[in-house]
């Protein structure tokens, strides 16, 4: 009875043993693995058999990529000016063992190294250059980083430079050189607006006077054909009515009578004095000389 009983017991603890000796290492992880207190494997995701008492698990680590935001640093630019900076890492592990073996306090280590390359490439800037050139910041930072990392098994995916905060004094500096060049853009922007106004309205007056003259010379140009005109009318009227009169063969008795009418209209003029021919054909020959002249 007691065989069984210990029998019994037995098989529970290597029913215990063998569970205790399955491990699942979840998706996105590695385990290190020490055997006698010297490395022996790195397990990735899926199950695995741990020998009890002689095998350990290390260290369980993420693949993920993972982000540390550190504190602001404090550095100093090439021209003398204190300012504080932000900084944002984003790394994954890529070796679990060298991480394990490699560094003691990852994180402290990237942050140190982090602020140290700050201060070393914002130190050969000016302030200016600082505040405008994060993206050659973030890229030598990242460059150093990864190289200092990689045989720690960490690889430095990106660096984000957030925050740049300067004294105030420099601020309000910085604030009042704003406000000036924006009066001074305003000011620009003004004259430029009124310069266009004055070109606008000399182009429109000159225009119009353009058009003013076009109107005048139009207005002229037709008058001058309408007077021509009339002037041919009468004309060719005359030379109508005097070829009517021609081909009528008028006698000397309509011609005296004629002549007598154009006596009277000159008697009837300014002249003082009248020359009356001897004979009527004189009158009428006068008369019709007149009558042309007009």
């Amino acid at each position: 009875m007691k065989f069984i009983i210990i029998l019994f017991v037995l098989l529970i603890i290597v029913a215990v043993v063998a569970i205790s000796s399955l491990c699942i290492v979840p998706q996105g992880n590695d385990w290190v693995i020490e055997r006698l207190g010297k490395y022996a494997a790195t397990w990735h995701a899926g199950l695995h058999l741990r020998t009890p008492i002689l095998e350990r698990v290390v260290r369980k680590i993420s693949l993920k990529e993972q982000v540390a935001d550190f504190e602001p640093q404090s550095v100093i630019t090439k021209d003398n000016v204190t300012m504080n900076v932000d900084s944002v890492v984003y790394f994954k592990v890529i070796d679990p063992q060298a991480l394990t073996y490699g560094v003691e306090r990852p994180i402290a280590a990237i942050e140190n190294l982090c602020a140290t390359t700050l201060r070393n490439i914002i130190g050969s800037m000016t302030l200016d250059e600082t505040l405008t050139s994060r993206e050659k910041i973030n890229n030598e930072t990242i460059k150093v980083l990864d190289e200092a990392t990689n045989k720690w098994g960490i690889d430095i995916t990106r660096v984000e430079v957030q925050n740049i905060t300067p004294p105030k004094s420099i601020q309000e500096a910085m604030e009042k050189q704003m406000k000036a060049e924006r009066e001074k853009r305003a000011i620009i922007l003004t004259a430029e607006g009124e310069k266009q106004s004055a070109i606008t309205r000399a182009e429109g007056e000159k225009e119009s006077a353009i058009l003013r003259a076009d109107a005048v010379r139009e207005e002229r140009i037709r008058t001058a054909q309408g007077e021509a005109e009339a002037i041919r009318a009468v004309a060719e009227a005359k030379a109508q009515a005097i070829e009517m009169v021609n081909r009528a063969a008028p006698s000397k008795e309509y011609l005296s009578i004629r002549s007598m009418e154009a006596a009277e209209k000159m008697a009837d003029g300014q002249a003082t004095k009248i020359i009356v021919p001897s004979d009527l054909q004189g009158v009428a020959t006068l008369a019709k000389v007149f009558e042309e002249s007009k």
